[in-house]
């Protein structure tokens, strides 16, 4: 049972391998820092790779076959893609299904403020977050604004170099001793999560003329007046690109890692894949940190509507053909663990946990307590992705997500698994899992992308 650090098994080639596939990853959570944004970077990505846009198949009535690319967004915050493969579809598809929403702060339609000339924004944080770990950093302001016309304004402050970064401040440790006697939930309210934008008054402005001159600054950098807010979409995110971390540079560092590494690795493995016997999926789904609901979650029509959609366009106009496609289908469910932290080891049962550089990961449930809320795959199906990954020389670990009763989590896996399909829960392990920046081992990255792109093609 024992394994070995995957650092230790690689060559010149893969190493290099890995050194550029670790760039391009940083460059993808760096741009993609938003659910938007990370769907937009993947279709950058998949039509350099030849993908098609489903829309324009549907509006051309163009017949899908064989070693088709296509992809379809939804609301521009989820998105499948396919690559056909050689058996009918009724057969079922091979899917790697991530999602790409991380927790954040979302700011509220009425959010604009003055108090003691300071100008604020009120936030509503969305997600599991640790609250304090959100104030005096700096913070960013990435998403769009949309009139009442349909001009969509595109809004992205705080990442470059010119740009002014934002924030939430916090109390001074020397009038702290009350704060302090607080539990960590409460140390830092979730109503206390203001973000601090400006303290320059307007001249001319008697009243609230800071919040004026935030008002001046919006119209005219983004021709809004306030009640745009109304039709907002604004969150708020770290500021600064992912870096690698360590001396030895063995890891990355970053925001929303989770889950978007699992994301860029998915997509990576299907456009390294090919064309494979069985239809290959990449499924990027939006509120997975909030139960996966709503239209762009992993529990809307969105997949099975697309699934429909192309089988349509194979001349495949039938409900049980759609259901019989999805009961045959198997999956990884592509999200990340929680790696064992020295520092928080009473958490952690030694040998159900893992281990930074040991590989991707794979979890037969997740859940909390007696295992709710988790999907439990099957023996057989993790059987055989244990052949799949030794076969293909693919570094893989099992855990579970800490000791029994400590806590726990979930992912889609249990949402995929109501079709019938098979769902093995598979990612990467991350230090600092739901913090501002969170933190990834290189190799364990390189391993989940070949588990990825093995699973495809033979799975």
């Amino acid at each position: 049972m024992e394994k070995k650090n995957a650092w230790l098994g690689y060559d010149e080639t893969e190493l290099q391998a890995l050194k550029e596939l670790n760039e391009e990853y940083k460059h993808y959570i760096s741009v993609g820092k938003t659910e938007r944004r990370a769907v937009a970077e993947a279709v950058r990505l998949a039509e350099e790779a030849g993908y098609v846009d489903l829309e324009t198949l549907i509006a051309s009535n163009t017949a899908v076959k064989t070693g088709d690319k296509i992809y379809a967004v939804g609301m521009k915050k989820t998105l499948a893609l396919f690559t056909i493969g050689e058996e009918p579809l009724e057969k079922g598809m091979n899917i790697l299904g991530a999602h790409v929403d991380s927790p954040r702060m979302d700011v509220k339609q009425v959010p604009l403020y003055e108090d003691h000339e300071f100008a604020y924004l009120d936030t509503h944080y969305y997600g599991g977050i640790k609250k304090y770990q959100w104030v005096t950093i700096p913070l960013a302001l990435y998403g769009v604004i949309v009139k009442k016309d349909g001009t969509v304004i595109d809004v992205e402050i705080g990442d470059k170099d010119e740009d002014p970064i934002l924030g939430i401040t916090d109390l001074l440790i020397h009038l702290s001793a009350d704060q302090m006697q607080k539990k960590a939930s409460v140390v830092i309210e979730g109503e206390d999560l203001n973000l601090m934008i400006g303290s320059k008054p307007l001249d001319g402005e008697e009243k609230d003329a800071v919040k004026a001159q935030m008002l001046k600054f919006f119209k005219e950098e983004y021709g809004i007046e306030e009640d745009d807010f109304l039709s907002a979409e604004l969150e708020v995110v770290p500021a600064g690109k992912a870096r690698d971390f360590g001396l030895d540079r063995s890891m990355v560092a970053g925001y929303g890692q989770d889950d978007r590494v699992c994301a860029f690795t998915s997509l990576k493995g299907l456009l390294d894949a090919g064309v494979c016997k069985r239809t290959s999926v990449c499924l990027l789904t939006d509120k997975e940190e909030v139960g996966s609901i709503g239209a762009t979650g992993a529990q809307s029509m969105f997949f099975e509507n697309t699934v429909a959609e192309i089988m349509n366009l194979m001349g495949i106009d039938s409900n049980i053909a759609v259901r019989r496609c999805l009961k045959n289908c198997r999956m990884l469910s592509s999200d990340v663990g929680a790696a064992f932290d020295p520092n928080f080891a009473s958490v952690n049962e030694s040998k159900n946990t893992a281990y930074f550089g040991y590989g991707v990961l794979f979890m037969k449930f997740t859940g909390r307590g007696g295992k709710s809320g988790s999907n439990d795959a099957n023996a057989e199906y993790l059987a055989d992705v244990r052949r799949i990954m030794d076969d293909n020389g693919v570094r893989f670990q099992t855990a579970e997500l800490g000791r029994v009763d400590q806590g726990g989590g979930g992912t889609i896996a249990y949402i995929s698994a109501k079709y019938g399909m098979e769902v093995l829960d598979a990612g990467v392990p991350v230090l600092s899992m739901h913090a501002p920046w969170e933190i990834c081992s290189k190799s364990d990255i390189y391993e989940a992308k070949k588990a990825y792109t093995a699973f495809l093609k033979e799975a």
